[in-house]
């Protein structure tokens, strides 16, 4: 197989650990409902699912989260409370520097919405530092739907063997598996990296 021209990342369990326990630890202290009730509510609900697809906004998505779980603050405490679940996984972000000082070309893939990327982008300074990023609320789809697949061929100029992709989801390794992409399917650091350093050669 031929030395990949670029090297696309999954962000959530790959760069970033989350925990949306968290999230509702933190909102039940300032809501009626539970903590168990929240995680229901917004942890890979439909009602995130709309959020990170990109039909509902920031403020809509909001309304909506006050009306199920009785949040009694603003925007901006929901945002904090709801955005900082996110815990850096160091080794696959060193891995990343090495490909940036390499010269390779990186990209971010995710499914993920607004205020989780405002909050990333504050409080964890790697993520500013890719070529690219294609995110699901900005394309109005998410992995593993092709189309999302092919803004990411378009922002890149790359096609096939010239992208390796790196996730943690089988379903959507899959797909750029059917594309020709080159995969990592990401289940532990340590083969993730040794995977990727022979096929970039870093």
């Amino acid at each position: 197989m031929n030395r990949p021209k670029a090297v696309v990342f999954d962000l959530g369990k790959v760069l970033l650990d989350f925990d949306y326990g968290r999230a509702a630890r933190h909102l039940a202290a300032h809501s009626t409902a539970s903590d168990l009730e929240i995680r229901a509510a917004l942890d890979q609900s439909p009602l995130l699912h709309e959020y990170e697809t990109g039909l509902l906004s920031t403020k809509d998505f909001f309304a909506e989260a006050v009306s199920r779980i009785g949040f009694k603050g603003d925007l901006p405490t929901f945002a904090r409370f709801f955005a900082d679940i996110f815990t850096p996984i160091d080794d696959m972000i060193a891995l990343h520097g090495e490909l940036r000082q390499a010269g390779v070309p990186t990209f971010i893939f995710s499914n993920t919405n607004e205020l989780a990327i405002a909050h990333i982008r504050r409080a964890h300074g790697f993520f500013n530092n890719f070529t690219g990023y294609v995110l699901s609320y900005e394309e109005t789809a998410m992995k593993p739907t092709p189309r999302i697949y092919e803004a990411v061929e378009k922002m890149t100029w790359l096609k096939g063997p010239e992208l390796l992709y790196i996730d943690d989801r089988l379903e959507n390794i899959e797909e750029g598996r059917r594309r020709g992409w080159q995969t990592v399917h990401h289940e532990n650091s340590t083969a993730t990296i040794s995977a990727v350093r022979q096929a970039v050669s870093v």
